[in-house]
């Protein structure tokens, strides 16, 4: 598999988090000589937030963990299980059971309560989960329990990834230095609500569940429900959030308390990092596409059309194969539904004008757009002249590697 072009040098150095360890295991569930199962175990007291995805079709992990999300664990440590390979996703009867054993044993071996430990899984839809590796592999695992393994853990969920994707950042609260880490996985079936995307998040801030439940689910409209590879929805989509309250300050319990705004910052940093990442490893991808949309009536219309863009097949080959076809872009703001006047609508490329005032602009020159379309990062602006809605999404191009990737999947 040829790597994304987007690939870093290498993976970012993530230092442990006080109040976590982890493990990571080979149990052979679909990939050889390659770790296949991570567990992330936080410290008693651990508070975790969670958002999964909204299609209607769900895994038995995400059925499993938002029950499990918000189960009164105070006194035991709190466990994180994820797979990749085989994302136990349509498995009837059979996959609930396998979900249910993997967090009773996880709970058993990890001494900590099975009703909250938070499973996730990815990989192939609809075929039985081997979970008999999984469970063989805990007891082994509990005895390589290291707090530094981050870059081992991003290597472990990835699919059709090309590369382990991680991020980090540091921050105060209260005049306390906590550290925030994150790693995810993601590479096609990438749209909101999220994708067959994974992320998990750990912090060593002192944060109460329900101030991270809301900093998170605001986050990821702006970061993971911003970003779209090929427009369909994963039946598996997680992200979570834990903080282990190592750090030692006060408990902060009101997300809008002025003494987590450079936490906040941080953390959207460390979820853009991540959501970047994802795109930028998009099934055959070699164009990263920003698309900002202004002018809107409103925000939620600004996102309806900037995922209309950012969604189209006709703009994303266009982008392939390095055309300044403006044309498309104006065609998806229409077929978006959302107010749009075309007389009022602008369109540009990066710095280029393209159209204005319903035409082409006559300060446009197509030997310019075609240059700027030789990039590998493009920036697709449009006003839409009607009020003060803004939102950013970000793409990919789309091309034949992507068709080749998902026509052989499971082959």
């Amino acid at each position: 598999m040829s790597v994304s072009p987007f690939a870093p040098k290498a993976f970012p150095r993530l230092l442990p988090i006080d109040g976590f360890d982890m493990a990571v295991a080979p149990a052979g569930i679909k990939y050889k000589d390659r770790d296949d199962v991570w567990v992330l175990r936080g410290a008693r007291g651990t508070h975790i937030a969670g958002v999964f995805t909204k299609n209607l079709m769900p895994g038995a992990p995400i059925t499993w963990s938002r029950r499990a999300l918000l189960a009164p664990s105070a006194d035991l440590p709190r466990l994180i299980v994820v797979n990749s390979g085989n994302s136990n996703v349509f498995t009837g009867r059979q996959g609930d059971k396998a979900t249910e054993l993997t967090a009773d044993v996880a709970g058993k071996v990890f001494d900590a309560d099975s009703q909250a430990v938070l499973i996730a899984s990815t990989g192939v839809i609809g075929e039985p989960l081997p979970v008999e590796k999984i469970v063989r592999a805990m007891p082994a695992m509990k005895n390589t329990m290291d707090a530094d393994l981050w870059e081992e853990a991003a290597r472990a969920i990835m699919t059709t990834d090309t590369y382990a994707k991680g991020a980090t950042a540091e921050a105060e609260i209260a005049g306390t230095k906590i550290r925030i880490n994150g790693i995810a996985k993601g590479s096609g079936m990438i749209a909101p609500d999220m994708a067959t995307m994974l992320a998990f998040i750990a912090t060593d801030a002192n944060i109460s569940q329900g101030a991270l439940q809301s900093i998170l689910s605001g986050f990821t409209q702006l970061t993971f429900n911003a970003i779209t590879v090929d427009s369909d929805t994963s039946t598996s989509d997680t992200v979570l959030l834990a903080a282990s309250g190592a750090a030692g300050h006060p408990i902060v319990t009101d997300a809008h308390d002025a003494v987590l705004h450079e936490f906040k910052n941080a953390l959207l940093k460390v979820m853009l990092n991540l959501s970047h990442q994802v795109i930028k490893d998009g099934e055959g991808a070699r164009k990263f596409v920003t698309v900002n949309v202004s002018g809107a009536v409103s925000d939620d219309s600004a996102r309806t059309i900037a995922m209309a863009i950012g969604n189209s097949p006709l703009v994303k080959t266009a982008i392939a194969g390095e055309d300044a076809n403006w044309g498309r872009i104006v065609m998806a703001v229409g077929k978006s539904g959302e107010p749009a006047d075309p007389d009022k609508l602008t369109v540009s490329l990066g710095d280029h004008l393209l159209a204005e005032n319903g035409q082409l602009s006559t300060r446009y020159k197509e030997a310019d757009g075609a240059a700027y379309m030789k990039r590998d990062h493009i920036e697709i602006n449009v006003n839409l002249g009607l009020g003060a809605g803004v939102f950013t999404a970000w793409t990919c191009d789309l091309t034949r590697r992507y068709i080749e990737i998902n026509a052989d999947y499971r082959s």
